[in-house]
């Protein structure tokens, strides 16, 4: 492929949002679905259903994981989500599928006692592609996802009125780590006020910018995702070039062309037409190539 000139496209979100117990990662990720004007939100809940204890904010369904949290588990609901033709996944909470009971740390405790070895490091080999695939199923997701993760907390002394009094901060999320490279934005929520802090943010909305999550935020989000060249234009475009591919072997560079500018919405309706459009046209050069063969051969 050629250097071609970069453009933003429109974008599913990728967001997670970070902190300890209580310091609002649930209520936040409704308001935000709710600003961004979303029709249908599902919730996978692995809290025993305590996200419906928000059902005030704004109307969502919701269904429960119970353990084991195993990757595959998380992945089966949100193909079940996007099937259903919900707008937002709220995952609450993510971390689960790494730390808790039956989660991608048990899975690889279990695989390194069971082998011969004994050794952890090669048990990653077995369990690394199960978190992969939980990874792969949020990026290429068709619906906006927001995901919650706890943070590890540490208990540290704090000057309240003159006194040392003990709290709890958060520190890095209990995933994996570099788990927050996965994601278009990261906030950090604080216990003790509710306002986050962006830990990474690629819309460049919330830079050095704390404040506590509002209708508005998610407002914010979809405004920015959606200010990109649009999904349909990007499909359009390659419509007609595969339409006007005059051989089988260059219709399989625009395709993989379109493969590539499309990686995060392959499960689009959109790239769903693409497929159609390549599928339909190699069938008509195939019938065309085919009749040359027979024209040559007579």
């Amino acid at each position: 492929m050629a250097f071609v000139k970069a453009e933003r496209k429109q974008a599913k979100l990728r967001l997670a949002l970070c902190g300890v117990s209580g310091a609002g990662k649930t209520e936040g990720a409704l308001k935000i679905a709710k600003g961004m004007g979303a029709r249908k939100i599902a919730v996978i809940d692995t809290e025993r259903g305590s996200a419906a204890l928000y059902s005030d904010i704004v109307d969502f369904d919701m269904d429960i994981i119970t353990p084991p949290f195993t990757p595959e588990k998380y992945i089966e609901k949100i193909r079940e989500a996007e099937q259903r033709g919900y707008d937002v996944i709220i995952i609450d909470s993510l971390s689960h599928a790494w730390a808790g009971e039956g989660g991608i740390l048990d899975m690889h405790g279990a695989e390194t006692d069971a082998s011969k070895s004994k050794n952890s490091y090669y048990a990653w080999r077995t369990v690394t592609p199960k978190h992969n695939a939980l990874v792969e199923a949020m990026l290429q997701s068709s619906s906006h996802i927001i995901a919650s993760m706890r943070s590890k907390t540490e208990t540290i002394d704090s000057d309240v009125n003159g006194k040392k009094v003990p709290i709890k901060i958060g520190l890095a999320p209990i995933q994996r780590e570099g788990m927050d490279y996965e994601f278009t934005v990261v906030l950090d929520i604080d216990k003790a006020t509710h306002v986050y802090s962006s830990s990474k943010d690629r819309t460049r909305l919330f830079e050095n910018k704390p404040a506590k999550i509002t209708e508005k935020t998610g407002k914010d989000l979809i405004d920015w995702l959606m200010s990109g060249i649009s999904f349909k234009q990007i499909a359009d475009k390659y419509i007609e070039k595969i339409n006007n591919s005059s051989s089988i072997e260059y219709l399989k560079k625009v395709f993989i062309e379109a493969n590539q500018e499309s990686s995060d919405v392959k499960n689009s309706e959109e790239f769903k037409e693409v497929v159609k459009a390549k599928d339909r046209r190699k069938l008509e050069l195939s019938v065309n190539e085919s009749d040359i063969e027979i024209s040559k051969a007579a």
